[in-house]
Formats: structure tokens, sequence, C-alpha cells
């Protein structure tokens, strides 16, 4: 931005009619800093609960139930088909009720939709299973 300077001579010397932006610039900086820095940071996280230490080796061999999702969102418990969403989550509340309750491993295919999965696992965690874990993971590397 440049500006005028008259020749100094005692002439007929105009006033300047730019708008001086320098102070308007600075103005919006800093309420583009004050802005920045007070959003609060949205952070979409997962909860876990991670084990602190070594554990203890397990006196038993642990009980795994496996619960295989098909492309085409239908579910299998252990092998057996699950005709609906109701007998899936009584048979997730038995495994929520144990004392020493056992592992969940949900397997998808890898064709299945998101949403199939993460409905079954949803459940799970609401109905309060502690222990499930995704298997079959490797289907999905590139």
């Amino acid at each position: 931005m440049g500006m005028n300077v008259g020749s100094g001579g005692g002439g007929d010397a105009e006033p300047m009619m730019d708008i001086n932006m320098t102070p308007m610039i600075d103005v919006m900086l800093v309420l583009l800093i004050m802005l920045v820095t007070t959003i609060p940071i949205q952070m979409h996280s997962v909860n876990l609960n991670l084990p602190v230490g070594t554990p203890p080796p397990p006196v038993k061999p642990p009980v795994v139930h496996t619960i295989s999702i098909d492309f085409d969102g239908t579910m299998d418990w252990d092998g057996e088909p699950v005709p609906d969403r109701a007998n899936l989550e009584s048979r997730l509340m038995t495994v929520a009720a144990e004392p020493d309750q056992d592992e969940v491993h949900v397997r998808p295919n890898k064709l299945v939709p998101y949403r199939d999965v993460a409905k079954v696992m949803a459940s799970a965690q609401r109905l309060g299973v502690t222990k499930i874990g995704m298997v079959g993971n490797e289907q999905f590397v590139q």
C-alpha cells in the first residue's frame, strides 16, 4: 500500500482520503487468535479401560463366544444362527450377568456395513459385556 507524500512546498495540499487498513488488520488478527484459542477441541474418542501392570496368568482358559456377522447382516452365535436382535441381546445379557464374564469375539465379514457391527458392539456395551474383541481383522489389510 502506498502513501502520497507532499512535495514540501507551501502549495495547496489535499488531505489523504485513503483508509488506513493496518489497525483494522491488527484487530482482525487478534480476534482470530482469540477465537481459535477459545474454541474447545472436540475429541471423538472411545473410552478404554486398559490393564495396569502384568496380570496374573488365568487359572482356567476363558470361554469364548464368537458372533459372526455376514455381509447381509445375519448373525451367528457360536455357529448357530441368531434369528433377531432380541435373541442376541438375551444371550449377551446372560454373558454380562456372570461374575467372571466369558469373552465375546465379533467376527465381521469384509462386506458387512459398519453400522451392523456398531449395533452389535453398542448392544454389548449397553448390556454390560466388558470382555469383547474383534477377530478376523487380517481380511481388512490391503
